[in-house]
């Protein structure tokens, strides 16, 4: 991902961008079900690193397993690239954590851009607090070995029913998280912020008691026009 594709997604919505890809025929790329645990963060911007769980076997995933250094959880932790964004494959299941405050504070230091989980995190109170985007399906105490198992590490995985590929470029603000495929980046971004310019000036009319009629979409002339004037006088 270039630094030009990176800002321009850091200031469009997860809205815009899947009107962009619904365009392209691809409609479940959406998280599903996941939230932000602080909405007060910039936009999250990064490629897909990720991290599946299976249903846990109860002899093979005892608290023990956490004393191996190549534990896929704890091996992902510390292997997730600077920049990235650590996507779980918790199975939409919240019954136990995905992980916790201190795995996702040394991601924050680690320098990933954000975390994402169809699952919970435990902690989620302290997780809120610091100035990291983290996005779950609810808070969630039990450890991940009561219902996870780790077992791999940047493969493709399914994500609140959003495929995610290694690499795919993920976005999240406050509403939520949407997954954008690698090749359709940079195209994706430029045309959501095309989008985006002109969807302010839609609002600006609206909220100044403008009809949406020949407004959106822009089917009359005069619409056009103005659009282009404004666009113009705010330098955009």
């Amino acid at each position: 991902m270039n630094e030009t594709t990176r800002q321009r997604l850091m200031s469009v919505s997860t809205a815009t961008l899947c009107t962009a890809l619904f365009k392209r025929g691809l409609h479940h790329q959406f998280i599903q079900d996941v939230r932000p645990l602080n909405t007060s963060l910039p936009n999250m911007v990064g490629e897909a690193f990720t991290l599946r769980y299976m249903p846990a076997r109860e002899d093979l995933n005892t608290i023990e397993v956490f004393k191996d250094r190549a534990h896929p959880q704890r091996k992902a932790v510390e292997e997730c690239p600077p920049g990235a964004v650590f996507v779980i494959d918790s199975r939409k299941d919240a019954r136990a954590a995905s992980a916790g405050g201190i795995l996702v504070s040394r991601l924050m230091k680690r320098g990933v851009a954000g975390v994402v989980t169809d699952g919970g995190f435990r902690d989620s109170p302290e997780i809120a607090k610091l100035p990291f985007p983290a996005y779950h399906r609810q808070p969630s105490a039990p450890t991940n070995l009561t219902v996870h198992q780790a077992i791999d590490i940047n493969v493709p995985i399914g994500c609140g029913d959003a495929p995610v590929f290694p690499g795919d470029v993920i976005v999240g603000d406050a509403e939520g998280v949407v997954v954008i495929p690698k090749h359709l980046a940079n195209e994706i971004a430029a045309e959501a912020t095309e989008m985006t310019v002109f969807e302010d000036f839609v609002q600006e009319k609206v909220l100044e008691g403008r009809s949406i009629l020949g407004l959106y979409p822009p089917t009359d002339e005069q619409s056009r026009v103005d659009f282009a004037a404004w666009r113009k006088s705010m330098g955009r």
